[in-house]
Formats: C-alpha cells, sequence, structure tokens
C-alpha cells in the first residue's frame, strides 16, 4: 500500500467515504465510512434498492460530488487535492461514462459525439475523428457514423455512449443503469458488448445496476444498504 492508503495497483480506491446532506436542523446521512478498490480490469457491480445512494455514490467515485469525509483516489491521484481544472483534465484522461440515458448532444453526429473526449483532451480532429471511426466500427456502428442522435434506436445510442466512453482508453468506465432504459433483447446486446470490449481492452467497469443478471457476470458484487457496501 502507498502511504495514501490505496494500493500501488489500483485504478480507484476510496477510503472512510462518507456523504450528508443538510434538511433543516437535521443532517441526514447518505453514505458512511465506504472502503472499495478496483484494479486495472476488475468489472464490479453495486447493487441496491431506489434511494440506497448508489447514484450518489458513483458521482462521488467520479469526482462529479464532494465527500464530506473521506477521499477518492483514481489513476494514483486524490481527487480532493485537485482544482477543477485538473480534475476534470484526469476524468478526460482516466474515466468514462455511460448512464442510462446515454446524454448524446442531439445536434452532432455520432461520430462527432464519439470524438468529444478526444478533442477535449487536444487530440487533432483526424487522429480523433479516426479512433472514434474505429470505435464505432467496433461496437457495429461502422454503418451509422453521420446519423445523429434521434436518427438512431435505443440500443445504438447506447453503443454510441460506450464507444465515447472507452475511446480514450481510459483504466475504468463508471455506468450508471446502463441497460435501464432497452427492452430485454436489446440490453441483452449491450451487456455482451459491454464485456466483450473490457475484456478486450482490459478496462475496469464500475457498473450500478438493478439487473442482477448483469450483475452477476462481474468479479464482484456489492450491496450497497444503509449507507455501507456488503459484498454478495
Amino acid at each position: 500500500m502507498s502511504e495514501s492508503g490505496m494500493s500501488e495497483k489500483a485504478i480507484l480506491s476510496c477510503r472512510n467515504l462518507g456523504k450528508s446532506y443538510e434538511e433543516g436542523p437535521e443532517s441526514v446521512v447518505v453514505l458512511s465510512n465506504l472502503q472499495l478498490e478496483l484494479h486495472p480490469g476488475e468489472r464490479v457491480a453495486i447493487v441496491g434498492s431506489s434511494g440506497s445512494g448508489k447514484s450518489t455514490l458513483l458521482n462521488l467515485l467520479g469526482g462529479l460530488d464532494t465527500p464530506s469525509q473521506g477521499s477518492v483516489w483514481l489513476a494514483g491521484e486524490e481527487l480532493s487535492a485537485l482544482g477543477e481544472k485538473a480534475r476534470g483534465q484526469l476524468r478526460n484522461r482516466s474515466l468514462g461514462f455511460v448512464y442510462q440515458f446515454h446524454h448524446l448532444l442531439a445536434e452532432f453526429t455520432a461520430l462527432e459525439n464519439v470524438c468529444m473526449p478526444l478533442l477535449i483532451g487536444k487530440t487533432a480532429i483526424p487522429q480523433a475523428r479516426q479512433r472514434a471511426k474505429a470505435l464505432l466500427e467496433r461496437v457495429g456502428l461502422g454503418h451509422r457514423l453521420e446519423h445523429k442522435p434521434a436518427e438512431l434506436s435505443g440500443g445504438e445510442r447506447q453503443r454510441v455512449a460506450i464507444a465515447r466512453a472507452l475511446v480514450n482508453n481510459p483504466g475504468l468506465v463508471m455506468l450508471d443503469e446502463p441497460t435501464g432504459n432497452l427492452d430485454a433483447h436489446t440490453a441483452q446486446g449491450i451487456k455482451d458488448l459491454m464485456l466483450e470490449l473490457s475484456t478486450q481492452m482490459r478496462t475496469a467497469f464500475l457498473v450500478v445496476t438493478h439487473d442482477m443478471s448483469m450483475a452477476r457476470q462481474m468479479d464482484r458484487v456489492l450491496h450497497l444498504q444503509e449507507g455501507h457496501l456488503v459484498a454478495i
């Protein structure tokens, strides 16, 4: 272990992580003293009832929210020690996100949407387009490069979102109910694709899901209950 308390090999770690909110005179504790470590290429599912704090946890681990206590380390750097710009650069470089709703930019094509993380990271446009095209072909959308989100099916939009999350070759992708908005057949195709890509690219996946069949395909399943993570 390093002085930070984070294993040298971990892509993500949190120590004594907690989050509470003030509601009038009372403090509502959502998460308390969480410990988690995720290693390169590892796939972990977090399950729990609605309102248990799963999305809050994901936002803390991804540096999108600030913990009330404890620390989060991503790719060897403590998020709370970084300024907003440096934190954004670290997320762009080391982390991909996939949500239940794809969050694609409606005015841009599939290819342009996947290019975005590369362009934000200052990759030259020709190289960005080449890498985005290669990844869209890899997820089966080589024939849909110039289509905008409104012209794509739900499953196709989610494939674009997955390609966007992976285009920078991040060490970790976080997925928040990635199949929650899809029919069963399409959801299964997305699950198969994610498992295939995580294996091929050696990318760690942290998946928040209600789908136990998906959770069981991960290396570990953790249950978030009463603000704590419990292995199941």
